[in-house]
């Protein structure tokens, strides 16, 4: 697939993208693939992990399936090494969300001679790391809505290394590009995100024991004094007054609207103006594509739930929804991006014909999107009629395409 998307579109392996979601299975019990882990919808079945990775257009590349209840901060560096090695690319640059963002992917892509863009959470940062992103002083104002500024920092990191068959931690110094920025956009966001959970808050407060660790989800950290049971989810009795934490509401405040990108490329040399702040960013916000495959894998292509046990077969439904999101992708490029994946599919599904007698077909659909899909792979679905040999030329000229 690879080989005849790059003869026909000439694909690129300069940059990877590359994500992680989990797929439900509706079973109770578990095995070797199917694991209890953490769901991204928060739900108590076994699930598989999905680590996908993309071009820079959004066309996927590659993809593993992994246990559930496997880290997948573990998967990143061996796709990229063995896409590197597998399509003799040239040097990758990886981009991650903060999942990847560990002291491991840093050390062993740049050692591989391998690039990085991954966002950094500012919250869960260094204090120094904070003091600089709340520090006004070297912010560049564009508008008046949206302000950054970038550095580049030795940083201590934390690397497993090794020896003798064993494992040890070792402190690690790395160079890295900081970027930060701050947009009044992404601030009011945060904080109609923030209202709805600390309304969610002072309902649990008021009535702790009709929460769960799961129904709480995303308020518990603006509360005190509640704790969960490990194993059944439920409030554990305690004697000290739930309330909410005003010194967490405040500190999460004051980061409202900044959002950080790490990279180990750097504007300077020949690669000065290539790697300016404003295009790391852009690079960063491409990984909406992988994210928007995900959600097409759930919603359009049933990749989930998933109703089979036998690994075969689970291998091969995620195989069938791999090609499938393939192909939206490429009609998504044929048609120059003009439509959503969810319309062109309901268009196709569309696009049927019923016989009408003797050799004649009668096709009663039309649309913008047909006549669309019509002109990108050459073929006229504007007739009403069309003989049998006709649509036979149709569906040969496409497999052809």
């Amino acid at each position: 697939m690879h080989k005849r998307i790059t003869a026909n579109y000439g694909r690129k392996l300069d940059m990877i993208y590359y994500d992680v979601t989990n797929y439900y299975f509706e079973i109770d019990m578990e095995d070797d693939l199917q694991k209890k882990g953490v769901s991204k919808e928060r739900r108590p079945n076994p699930i598989v992990q999905m680590g996908l990775a993309t071009d820079a257009e959004g066309i996927p590349l590659s993809y593993e399936i992994f246990p559930g209840n496997k880290s997948e901060k573990l998967q990143l560096r061996p796709a990229v090494f063995e896409l590197y090695s597998k399509y003799d690319s040239e040097r990758v640059i990886a981009v991650a969300d903060s999942a990847q963002n560990t002291g491991n992917n840093i050390y062993y892509l740049d050692d591989g001679n391998q690039g990085y863009v991954f966002s950094q959470s500012i919250r869960g940062s260094s204090a120094a790391f904070k003091q600089w992103v709340a520090d006004d002083s070297d912010y560049e104002w564009y508008g008046q809505e949206y302000k950054r500024k970038s550095r580049v920092e030795r940083r201590e990191i934390q690397v497993d290394f090794e020896k003798a068959g064993k494992t040890h931690k070792k402190k690690v110094y790395v160079d890295q590009r900081q970027i930060v920025f701050y947009s009044e956009k992404y601030a009011v966001r945060a904080k109609a995100k923030r209202k709805a959970a600390l309304l969610k808050a002072a309902r649990i407060i008021e009535n702790p024991s009709a929460y769960t660790r799961a129904a709480s989800y995303g308020a518990m950290k603006y509360v005190m004094n509640i704790e969960f049971d490990k194993n059944t989810g439920e409030v554990k009795p305690s004697k000290s007054v739930p309330c909410l934490d005003f010194e967490a509401i405040a500190e999460e405040e004051k980061y409202d609207g900044y959002y950080a990108i790490v990279t180990n490329l750097f504007d300077e040399g020949k690669n000065k103006g290539k790697y300016a702040d404003g295009q790391i960013i852009d690079i960063y916000r491409g990984l909406w594509r992988v994210e928007d495959s995900f959600r097409i894998t759930k919603s359009e292509l049933d990749a989930r739930p998933v109703y089979l046990s036998r690994k075969d077969r689970i291998k091969a439904h995620f195989l069938t929804c791999f090609i499938s999101l393939v192909i939206v992708r490429l009609i998504q490029k044929a048609t120059n991006h003009a439509y959503s994946p969810e319309k062109l599919i309901e268009a196709m599904n569309q696009i049927s014909c019923a016989h009408e007698g003797g050799n004649l077909y009668l096709f009663n659909y039309r649309s913008d999107i047909s006549d669309a899909l019509g002109a990108a792979f050459g073929i006229d679905f504007t007739k009403l009629r069309l003989t049998r040999s006709e649509i036979k030329k149709n569906i040969a000229d496409v497999k052809n395409t």
